[in-house]
């Protein structure tokens, strides 16, 4: 087909990329500020670049073909306020460093401000800037998209539950999402069914969560950071997770948070600060609200190995049947509980004789191989009697309750079954440069 130019506005540049002498393979369309990117688009042929010099653009955008939109800094698209700002139907099309604002906020519909649709199979959307209410880059049953280096921002002027999330994934395959910035959106990655599928390097902040997992298996977590979320890490309804080197840094609730998973893997996740509010006498605002560095909830036969839980109200707690974990390695740092473990069945944290590193423990090490001489036990009946009974914390430093510990502790025989580490770990592994 003869291509025809395209005189008056957009313009089209005459330069081309030849694949044989005399064949043109594709041409650059440039835009012009104010004016709709639709009419270049519908003259474009596959292949084509189309470049935005910086300026406003109205849109929405439509990518029915496979183009590469290259957009300088400063072009933007105004979707107007309501709606998509971009949608991208045709496969392998790319997004460059273009922003796209004032996009629609019905989260019903799921406005978004750059939606890729199930035909686009191997898009890329990188180093671009999305502002607005609702969902900020949504992959809808699409495989093999690479969505890395973009600044996503949400509405503050909304409630958080009332926000759209950072980066959606529903029914997506063999994703990457790498090295994004997302912050003051609802959940920074949520990802759905989906499965094959890698994150990795992202910034999430000021969020509910950080990264929120549902119905997703066999896909890949690695080196993220939350701060200030809710919960940095919300792993839920999966299996096959490999979850390792994250970062969770002052976030509310939870760390990372285990409901109903099986068969995954934690490593060398470090995990600080997580902490309730406490008022005027010390004691947290709200009780049972604790800030746990891991939560695990109704998961089993799972590994935990080389993470670093410090400086939170609760290092790990374990209820409703998570049992049958590994948890080996792993350092527990000046939390104020090292663990809770809500069951009664005993759990051994030991493999191929070593077991965990615990800032507390006050045993010996006369073979000096590195391993206490006597098992690590961080709970006793006492904490089974105040996980109970909330109200008996009232009591919990009278003479009484400080006797029936000491009873305890000469008298193993009063111990309740529970978590053992019957080889603790004289000194901290190492952690890499961002232990403190």
């Amino acid at each position: 087909m003869t291509r025809r130019p395209f005189f008056g506005v957009p313009i089209l540049i005459l330069t081309a990329w030849l694949l044989v002498p005399g064949q043109l393979l594709a041409a650059d369309w440039q835009a012009r500020p104010g004016e709709s990117l639709q009419p270049l688009v519908e003259r474009a042929s596959d292949g084509d670049r189309l470049l935005l010099p910086a300026g406003r653009y109205p849109g929405p955008l439509m990518l029915v073909r496979t183009l590469s939109v290259e957009a300088e800094p400063g072009a933007v698209i105004d979707a107007g306020g309501s709606g998509h700002g971009v949608i991208v139907t045709a496969p392998g099309s790319v997004i460059d460093g273009l922003t796209v604002e004032n996009w629609g906020r019905d989260l019903t519909a799921m406005d978004t401000g750059i939606l890729v649709a199930r035909t686009a199979t191997g898009s890329v959307i990188r180093r671009s800037r999305l502002e607005g209410p609702g969902f900020g880059i949504r992959l809808d049953s699409v495989h093999e998209v690479d969505v890395h280096d973009n600044v996503i921002r949400g509405d503050t002027s909304l409630r958080s539950q009332d926000r759209g999330n950072g980066i959606h994934l529903y029914n997506v395959r063999d994703a990457r999402v790498e090295g994004n910035d997302i912050r003051d959106v609802r959940d920074g990655i949520y990802i759905d069914t989906s499965s094959q599928s890698l994150l990795r390097g992202n910034v999430m902040q000021d969020l509910r969560y950080g990264v929120h997992y549902m119905y997703a298996h066999d896909n890949r977590l690695e080196e993220n950071l939350t701060r200030n979320t809710r919960t940095g890490y919300a792993l839920m309804q999966s299996r096959h997770l490999t979850v390792t080197d994250n970062r969770s840094e002052g976030d509310l609730n939870y760390g990372i948070l285990m409901n109903n998973i099986t068969d995954s893997t934690l490593r060398g996740n470090r995990i600080r600060d997580v902490r309730q509010p406490l008022d005027a006498s010390g004691e947290g605002m709200v009780s049972g609200a604790e800030g746990k560095a891991l939560f695990v909830y109704n998961a089993q036969f799972n590994r935990f190995e080389g993470n670093r839980l410090a400086a939170s109200d609760i290092g790990i707690h374990l209820t409703a049947g998570s049992e049958d974990n590994a948890v080996v390695g792993n350092a527990f740092i000046d939390n104020r509980q090292q663990v809770m473990y809500v069951a009664t069945r005993t759990q051994e944290w030991t493999e191929n004789g070593r077991g965990n590193y615990w800032s507390d423990y006050l045993g010996w090490d006369l073979a000096g191989d590195g391993v206490g001489d006597t098992p690590y036990e961080p709970n006793d009946a006492m904490d089974r009697l105040l996980w109970r009974y909330p109200v008996a914390r009232l009591l919990m430093h009278s003479p009484a309750v400080l006797t029936l510990r000491w009873v305890q502790r000469q008298f193993p025989v009063f111990r309740p079954q529970g978590v053992k580490d019957s080889a603790p770990l004289m000194m901290e592994p190492h952690f890499g440069d961002s232990d403190t």
